[in-house]
């Protein structure tokens, strides 16, 4: 088995972890992912399989998309359907223009708090785990940028719902922002249902369904660790720079250009000649210049 990524479609009430195990009983390698999805929430997952595992966080924080549908008039203590409702009054007479007004005043940078039941740590223990047992869960809020928030569709009604389009920064609750909308519009809401369509370059159009994978095995769908990170710089090493690079040494020389041309903390791919990763390295400026130094090398797997 190869190394590299899969963009997953998950399916809806099947749990992230349960996904991940799928794809690895149809592996001959470690199976790992770069983030998860609610159990009711479907779409992008992006997994890592071999050696690519190391290269999760670089996935990570990608920008998210979504389309998720918010009922309004209803609200639950999750935030979403699998939650327990604790208001339900009938929002109708709500206008387009309200919605519209309230989704640019939830755009852009803004604070946000995370579900009570969520995965957000409080005291060494998960939030839910709280939640769960009866106690009081209270979270501070934490930034998040909202690029997007596109009205796709209006239903009317006693308890209307609307679609919505989302991109977002990692870390955005998507819940929340149901919740968030439903306060602007004095009416409560909950998030109804949600895909995700984007982590970053990987979109909806082009994952992979389990039974392909099944059918077809992994091979066929596997994206190479190079194409999988395209989002970051690359350089390609000359021979001495890689005998660096693979040992976890500061590159310099080309790469000094790379690094210069890159905010400090910035991620550039580290290349040989055939165009296959072996590093991602992080520029650096210090007392001795500008420099690349690698973060995650990949094994050995000869020229």
């Amino acid at each position: 088995m190869d190394d590299g990524f899969l963009n997953v479609v998950k399916p809806p009430a099947l749990t992230s972890h349960d996904l991940v195990q799928q794809v690895r009983s149809l592996a001959a390698a470690k199976v790992g992912h770069t983030g998860t999805l609610d159990p009711a929430a479907a779409g992008v997952m992006v997994l890592t399989v071999g050696a690519a595992t190391k290269l999760s966080q670089y996935v990570l924080d990608l920008h998210k998309s979504y389309r998720a549908e918010v009922t309004l008039g209803i609200t639950t203590d999750s935030h979403d359907a699998e939650g327990t409702v604790t208001h339900s009054a009938p929002a109708s007479g709500l206008t387009v223009q309200a919605i519209q007004e309230a989704l640019a005043e939830l755009t852009g940078e803004i604070a946000m708090v995370p579900p009570a039941y969520s995965a957000a740590h409080i005291g060494g223990k998960r939030a839910y785990e709280l939640a769960r047992e009866g106690k009081a869960v209270a979270l501070q809020p934490r930034p998040v940028a909202v690029y997007q928030l596109r009205l796709v569709e209006f239903r009317d009604g006693d308890f209307p719902q609307v679609m919505v389009d989302i991109d977002c920064s990692k870390g955005t609750y998507v819940r929340s922002l149901a919740a968030m909308l439903g306060q602007r519009l004095r009416c409560g809401a909950y998030l109804s249902a949600l895909v995700r369509t984007a982590v970053g370059q990987h979109r909806l159009d082009d994952a992979v369904t389990l039974p392909q994978l099944a059918d077809d095995g992994l091979a066929a769908y596997l994206i190479s660790a190079v194409e999988g990170l395209t989002h970051l710089p690359a350089v390609t090493l000359g021979q001495q720079q890689v005998a660096a690079a693979r040992h976890g040494n500061r590159i310099s020389g080309l790469a000094c250009d790379v690094a210069e041309a890159h905010s400090p903390g910035a991620f550039v791919r580290l290349l040989v000649a055939s165009g296959e990763l072996i590093a991602v390295a992080e520029a650096v400026r210090d007392d001795r210049g500008a420099h690349l130094q690698p973060r995650t090398v990949l094994p050995d797997r000869g020229e």
